[in-house]
């Protein structure tokens, strides 16, 4: 390979790229979040300044499926965001991600910074009337949360407003002495949302502590409600929200 071809590339390996190009549509993205009140010192300690807790005490605990997603595949995928706020503007920080899927995990970290861990979450309806959400790391339990299926009808353009949100990342990628070369804030708008369906209820959570999943660290200590949508949308590249190393 010289030169240009080598810079051509996009991911690693160059013999067979791990993860296709973006932008990435996902066709029939299915949510599940709970809203749940935590303690706010814990919640600032997992908050990368600049960024602030947007006072609100609250952490989303949210599983999703993705069985139709350009350039990663099928899997699906849980973790906690929290609600934030950079230069008084509102954002979610994405602060753990649990996948089964090697492109989206190396893909994802490459790129946008996704805290993505390789775990094995579930999103399904058990016994036709509980929107079950599991996560098992390491063959444990170590998060859980149901909701009635389909239980209030929410609006598609306060859901589509909702998804639209900027997203924030911490983006951390060493140098080849193990010194820091990358170290960023990054953010993301997904794009030409297509709401399908939108649902809310009452919710309980469940969090197991664990020490390589420590989603327990922000506990539960009351659950607000539940939201379950479905959706067309797009993933573009991110943007550099805040440079640590400038």
């Amino acid at each position: 390979m010289n030169q240009e071809e080598i810079l051509s590339l996009y991911s690693m390996p160059a013999a067979s790229p791990s993860y296709g190009r973006p932008p990435c549509r996902f066709i029939n993205r299915e949510f599940f979040t709970i809203c749940y009140e935590s303690d706010p010192a814990l919640i600032r300690q997992a908050v990368p300044e600049p960024l602030k807790p947007d006072g609100s005490n609250t952490v989303l605990y949210e599983w999703i499926k993705m069985p139709d997603s350009s350039g990663f595949g099928s899997y699906e995928e849980s973790g906690i965001v929290i609600p934030c706020t950079f230069d008084g503007e509102p954002c979610n920080f994405t602060a753990q991600m649990y996948l089964n899927n090697g492109p989206a995990i190396l893909g994802g970290r490459e790129i946008w910074g996704f805290p993505k861990k390789w775990g094995h979450p579930s999103l399904e309806v058990k016994e036709t009337e509980t929107l079950t959400g599991t996560l098992h790391y390491n063959d444990i339990l170590v998060a859980m949360g149901t909701m009635p299926f389909k239980y209030n009808v929410l609006d598609d353009k306060a859901v589509a407003g909702a998804i639209a949100r900027t997203q924030v990342n911490l983006k951390l990628i060493p140098d080849v002495d193990g010194s820091l070369k990358i170290a960023q804030l990054t953010a993301y708008n997904l794009e030409d949302i297509v709401v399908k369906g939108a649902w809310s209820g009452p919710a309980r959570l469940s969090l197991i502590p664990h020490v390589n999943a420590p989603v327990a660290d922000l506990p539960v200590k009351a659950c607000i409600g539940g939201k379950h949508y479905i959706a067309d949308l797009t993933l573009p590249y991110a943007r550099v929200l805040h440079d640590y190393l400038n």
